[in-house]
């Protein structure tokens, strides 16, 4: 197992849904590390998901905005990729946003085994409001943020490198110690980088085996 989390690439291939939650009491048992996706509706969170599994239909994906309207676990090894519903799109109704945030909220806040967040967001169109208040949300926390500047093959190679030294900049005034990388589902840009941070998290914040010495909390963040 920890060569493969190495590697990420195995452990990622064999991710399956597992369930969908509506409240807190729905979340699985806390075993394993868990990795949240989160960015606006239509950011390409859904392409991204299936890219690092390789697995085209792992995350449904949709041209209509706001469809994701639960928070969804990915069992992947043996903890959970998490995939929260997509803010910020104006078209959802009032009263089913009022819902999604709070349950957001619980799970970024309450869950102890959350050990990284990847902030999802399309590069023509970076740091939103909405971004911003979640990444500066996170950094007060604490919790460890990897952004994904999603469908970079739309930007010239110039433009590309301009917007992410732009969001760089940015996103370290309202997150310290965030990281952030260009990619794209369509070339597979920045793949195996994405890849190699989420396995980073995960070997880092795994349960114990039986028989290992104990190695302190499990993640690095509290209840």
């Amino acid at each position: 197992m920890v060569d493969e989390l190495a590697t990420g690439a195995s452990v990622f291939r064999a991710a399956k849904f597992e369930k969908s939650a509506a409240a807190g009491r729905d979340f699985p048992s806390r075993s394993g590390p868990e990795i949240a996706f989160a960015g606006r509706s239509n950011s390409g969170k859904s392409s991204a998901l299936n890219a690092l599994a390789d697995h085209r239909g792992l995350a449904r994906v949709s041209k209509t905005p706001g469809r994701t309207q639960l928070i969804n676990f990915f069992r992947v090894g043996d903890g959970y990729w998490v995939d929260l519903p997509g803010y910020g799109y104006a078209r959802v109704p009032e009263a089913m946003r009022a819902q999604w945030r709070p349950l957001i909220e619980r799970y970024l806040a309450g869950r102890d085994v959350l050990c990284g967040l990847i902030l999802v967001m399309d590069a023509r169109h970076p740091l939103t409001s909405l971004d911003e208040q979640l990444a500066g949300w996170l950094g007060a926390e604490g919790k460890p943020v990897h952004a994904l500047l999603t469908k970079a093959d739309k930007l010239s190679r110039s433009q590309a490198a301009r917007t992410l030294r732009q969001v760089e900049h940015e996103l370290a005034l309202r997150c310290a110690g965030a990281s952030v990388q260009l990619f794209s589902s369509v070339t597979k840009l920045g793949i195996g980088e994405a890849r190699d941070r989420i396995a980073g998290w995960m070997q880092k914040n795994r349960p114990p085996v039986k028989g290992e010495e104990d190695r302190g909390p499990n993640c690095l963040n509290k209840d």
